[in-house]
């Protein structure tokens, strides 16, 4: 190895000094206003870039690209509108506008919103594969439209995504049954934890090939989409959930799709235990950029 150690990094993301917009940028989004359980995902994007920096010192071993060495940039935190959700998802849109590749750390799920917005502008209704515990299509949010539990009920009615096209992995919370079925009557793919435990990683990877197909498709990955026991720092967990090693296989198996943006979201280090849920979140935004990053 050379270089400093990785605790010696900068305290960006994979430890990179680049802090103008490049090919892959990186950017936090703290802001955890429409939580409804435990609140803290605010200090999300400053554990998962100190916990990054554990994979910066070597390639990736099955696509052979060293995401650290890629066109990569961190360009710190968007704004956000304190207290205010709308506002906050209106200030999202507006930055990511213009970066053509984001790569965002959040920060509650709620601000995929905004991120979806800026980016259907430019491509169109979007696929989308979505990992989580929760389906994230309540209408509400205890009486908050843009709370943590509606961004996707948004998507779809604004039509930021296609939902033919988009589905979810993980789920498992519970749901109310008008919430179920009108996700799946809008035709979302819902492949729920147990389903991917009886059925493997590689067959969950080849039915989210086939729902998304070859458009252009966004990544949107909470982390209670894990089991508690391995990511215990978060606000809505579940038990019952993916292992880690479930998630970076089925991710491992989604190469070559039109990748155009990711986020990675509800890491709320305040309930964490010696950096595992930060470390698993940082490790799923580096399995992505080994995924666009690798030759075909």
């Amino acid at each position: 190895m050379a270089g400093p150690p990785t605790f010696a990094l900068p305290p960006s993301f994979l430890g990179t000094a680049r802090r103008t917009p490049a090919a892959f940028t990186v950017a936090g989004i703290p802001f955890d206003g429409g939580t409804t359980n435990r609140a803290g995902a605010r200090d999300g994007p400053h554990a998962i870039r100190r916990a990054s920096r554990m994979l910066a010192d070597g390639a990736h071993p099955t696509a052979w690209v060293d995401p650290a060495a890629i066109d990569l940039a961190d360009i710190g935190d968007l704004p956000i509108a304190l207290g205010d959700i709308p506002a906050t998802l209106a200030a999202i849109e507006q930055a990511a506008e213009a970066i053509p590749h984001l790569i965002a750390l959040g920060g509650e799920h709620g601000v995929t919103l905004g991120l979806l917005r800026a980016l259907a502008r430019r491509t169109g209704p979007l696929g989308l594969v979505h990992f989580d515990a929760h389906v994230d299509t309540w209408s509400d949010s205890f009486g908050q439209p843009f709370g943590h539990g509606s961004p996707f009920r948004h998507a779809i009615a604004e039509h930021l995504v296609d939902p033919q096209r988009m589905v979810q992995v993980g789920i498992r919370s519970p749901v109310s049954r008008d919430v179920w079925d009108w996700t799946l009557g809008q035709g979302v793919t819902v492949l729920t934890a147990q389903q991917v435990h009886a059925d493997g990683p590689a067959a969950v990877a080849a039915r989210v090939r086939a729902v998304v197909g070859g458009g252009p498709v966004y990544l949107s990955f909470d982390i209670d989409a894990l089991d508690p026991a391995f990511a215990p720092g978060t606000g809505t967990p579940e038990i019952g959930g993916l292992a880690s090693w479930q998630a970076q296989a089925i991710l491992r198996g989604l190469h070559g799709l039109a990748w155009v943006g990711m986020d990675v979201v509800e890491v709320a280090p305040a309930y964490d235990v010696s950096e595992i849920t930060a470390l698993a979140a940082a490790t799923m935004a580096w399995e992505y950029l080994a995924l666009v990053a690798a030759k075909p």
